[in-house]
């Protein structure tokens, strides 16, 4: 099956376009680095020829709301109007588990993305997932030079068992919201950044810190944990970190 996934070159959808290869799918990657413009909608038309699924974990890095729903809006309704016209017959989105708890900043366009797949004509899925074993790093070194820990309660889950479920959507009907994914256990934002720092030897001391606002709240009160319905991954953020390059 000839599948088109949006945002296939970056962290997740490198693991999608894997994932689907080893299945023996077709995938079609749609990224600047492919002549495509989500946004614009520019090249398009001629990735989705034949694709009978897309995949869309494409992303934006911002913490604005205006940015970050202009972004995913913009992206989802190309990616149904031009799906439409070559005849996908399937379209999976991604987004996050508790994301209500924090609709503002980032997490904006992931709720106006979630409407417009819902509302679309294309026959859809939505796969709420937890944040990847990567969030901890990616904050470490968003945060430097001087490097913090967020106080916060997660439950990680690694983006190769996130890749297979979506890839597993893909070659069913759609069903809608499809259960939760989240990681096997809660962890602690704050020690997650702190043994990451600990595997790439760094030694230097990491304070925590409080992230302000109502993404902050969320983070600190469990709002962004898993339901009891939800299903549970495999890997364990240890077991991410001691598969490390440096660690």
């Amino acid at each position: 099956m000839r599948i088109a996934i949006a945002g296939g070159s970056g962290l997740l959808g490198s693991h999608v376009t894997r994932v689907a290869r080893e299945r023996g799918h077709e995938p079609v990657v749609l990224s600047r680095r492919t002549g495509v413009d989500l946004v614009s909608g520019a090249g398009l038309a001629e990735r989705l020829r034949g694709a009978r699924a897309v995949i869309d974990v494409s992303n934006i890095q911002t913490g604005r709301p205006e940015l970050s729903v202009s972004f995913f809006a913009g992206a989802t309704a190309n990616l149904l109007r031009q799906g439409r016209i070559a005849g996908v017959e399937h379209h999976i989105a991604l987004t996050i588990v508790g994301m209500e708890a924090a609709p503002d900043g980032y997490y904006a366009g992931k709720l106006a993305q979630e409407r417009s797949v819902s509302a679309g004509a294309v026959p859809w899925s939505i796969l709420r997932a937890t944040q990847f074993h990567e969030f901890p790093a990616m904050y470490y070194h968003r945060s430097a030079p001087v490097h913090s820990a967020a106080s916060g309660r997660l439950q990680p889950v690694a983006a190769r068992e996130v890749a297979e479920r979506l890839v597993g959507l893909a070659e069913s009907a759609p069903v809608g919201r499809a259960p939760d994914l989240a990681g096997p256990q809660e962890e602690s934002l704050a020690a997650m950044i702190r043994a990451y720092a600990h595997a790439i030897g760094r030694s230097a001391p990491v304070p925590i810190v409080h992230v302000p606002g109502a993404y902050g709240r969320a983070l600190r009160s469990g709002a962004l944990l898993p339901g009891a319905g939800a299903d549970r991954g495999v890997q364990t953020y240890a077991e991410w970190l001691d598969d490390l390059p440096d660690a």
